[in-house]
């Protein structure tokens, strides 16, 4: 009996050792992986904290670009309305027609050009020489004078 008991005891030993060895070893993987559980955590929260800002910034850009557009919907709605741009686009419209019609008739072409050049000259020579200043002496009577002596009579 005794014998049992030794043996008993000789198995108990070298099986405590190894229970101990490996309840170490399981703690410190336990540990490690509370380490790496942390760890997760953290980088998870940052990442989620750095989201919610990016998200955030990108609403607020997103609004203050739809603002922008607002405005720049307006500002187009208001110049395009504007006195003058309706003139303008009317210029644009008679100039494509010009330019089919110089290629499309062959005679057109070279009239055109000609009265185009007279006009250009008796433009400048409204801006530049005698004419300008005889103007400015003696106003026509036109209709810009018209306006500018309601004007004056206006403020009366």
């Amino acid at each position: 009996m005794e014998n049992i008991i030794i043996g008993v005891a000789i198995g108990l030993i070298p099986m405590l050792v190894v229970l101990i060895i490996q309840y170490s070893r399981h703690r410190t993987k336990q540990k490690e992986h509370a380490k790496e559980i942390a760890r997760l955590k953290t980088m998870l929260t940052d990442r989620m904290d750095l989201e919610s800002d990016g998200l955030t910034k990108l609403k607020q850009e997103n609004a203050e670009l739809k603002k922008q557009n607002e405005n720049l919907r307006i500002s187009l709605n208001t110049y395009s309305q504007k006195p003058g741009r309706k003139e303008v686009a009317r210029l644009h419209v008679y100039q494509k027609a010009v330019d089919r019609l110089t290629v499309n008739s062959p005679g057109f072409g070279a009239a055109w050009q000609a009265a185009l050049k007279e006009s250009e000259d008796e433009f400048e020579k409204t801006y530049i020489g005698v004419q300008p200043f005889i103007r400015r002496v003696i106003p026509l009577k036109n209709s810009d004078a018209q306006v500018v002596g309601r004007i004056e009579n206006s403020s009366d």
